[in-house]
């Protein structure tokens, strides 16, 4: 496979740099099948059985954009330059890796001062990135990274325009809980408490589990040879409750749909090859592509995803290469919004096509 085989021609006006109000009035493609069907998020309850079970990513958005003043003292004097930071995780010795623009203007030994309480020295430098020794540490930390910092948009929206008080609620699912991610789980943005109350009414249940997603979410793929590209790992935990519920859930035959592809690549990555779930937690860095055998996810409820993703390899793994073009075809041609704060897709593969093929991508 080749990465152009997931390319495909996005009208840069279809890129939603707002969400849908409410959230639940976003645009729905349901693909159950060959079928195709334009509806809304808010008619999920009538699309889905009682029985089913919604797993959802708990991870919460920390405001992970920093812009700060570097000082230096020169035999010239003090000189200051100013560096906007992206926290991408947490490492080893209570540091944090982080994007830096420009990086180029930072040394280890510099500090970095983003407001009267926060300030990071720089502890190391890479080609890509640096890592950085806060000045505080836990609740303390927090506290001060909420004053100082900005929601982490994605890049084709931040290029856009800047973070504002209102992405603060804007790019948070309601039912975030678990702080650690710098980039949202997107297709549960979609989802309200009267949505929610909608789908419980209707029998469909509901399964946490947490998935930090990180930066590396949006990096290029870099290899034609898409086999030769390498996964960024991402933290994610399956309670033993959480795994309990799945399991039982398709011991009574009901469908499991992950919402969002996080949710999706965490229980993949906690599955055994009979398909029974079991708690775990660690990284994962599963590359889930065209020929991966699914074992516990049998739909997905996603946003529509850039062009040369791993993430469109993902959804053509689940539906097939040739159905998403098609998928994708209808949808930029009726309009949907994409990306992160666009309109939302259901997928629902044919009933062999979710579990067939050999297993890759591991």
């Amino acid at each position: 496979m080749k990465l152009s085989d997931f390319d495909f021609d996005l009208p840069e006006a279809l890129i939603a740099t707002r969400p849908a109000r409410p959230r639940s009035s976003a645009c729905l493609l349901v693909a159950e099948g060959d079928r195709l069907r334009d509806l809304h998020v808010r008619d999920l309850p009538d699309l889905l059985q009682p029985g089913d079970r919604l797993v959802l990513n708990d991870t919460r958005v920390i405001p992970a954009r920093l812009t700060g003043l570097r000082r230096r003292e020169t035999a010239q004097g003090p000189v200051e330059a100013r560096i906007e930071v992206t926290l991408m995780e947490p490492a080893p010795g209570g540091y944090w890796r982080a994007m830096a623009r420009p990086l180029k203007k930072l040394k280890p030994g510099d500090r970095v001062i983003f407001s009267d309480r926060l300030s990071a020295l720089v502890v190391a430098k890479g080609d890509e990135d640096a890592v950085l020794d806060f000045d505080l540490a836990g609740e303390a930390f927090d506290a001060a990274l909420a004053e100082a910092g900005a929601m982490p948009l994605p890049p084709y929206i931040a290029a856009k325009r800047p973070a504002d008080a209102q992405d603060r609620e804007d790019y948070q699912t309601v039912w975030a809980a678990r702080p650690g991610a710098v980039a949202a789980p997107t297709a549960s943005l979609h989802f309200d408490q009267p949505l929610l109350a909608a789908l419980a009414a209707r029998g469909v249940a509901f399964t946490h589990v947490t998935l930090h997603v990180g930066a590396g979410t949006f990096l290029p793929v870099k290899t034609d040879d898409v086999s030769a590209h390498r996964m960024h790992a991402e933290w994610g935990e399956v309670t033993e409750a959480a795994a309990a519920e799945i399991n039982a859930t398709r011991a009574a035959g009901g469908r499991i749909i992950p919402v969002g592809t996080t949710a999706l690549r965490l229980i993949e990555s906690a599955a055994d090859e009979a398909g029974r779930l079991h708690p775990w937690v660690g990284e994962t860095d599963i590359f889930i592509r065209p020929g991966y055998r699914f074992r516990i996810a049998d739909a997905l409820m996603t946003n529509f995803h850039l062009p040369r993703s791993t993430l469109m390899m993902l959804v053509s793994a689940l539906m097939g290469t040739d159905r998403i073009r098609q998928i994708y075809t209808h949808a930029v041609n009726s309009g949907y919004r994409f990306f992160s704060y666009g309109d939302a897709s259901l997928l629902i593969p044919g009933p062999q096509a979710v579990r067939q093929g050999s297993q890759t991508g591991i």
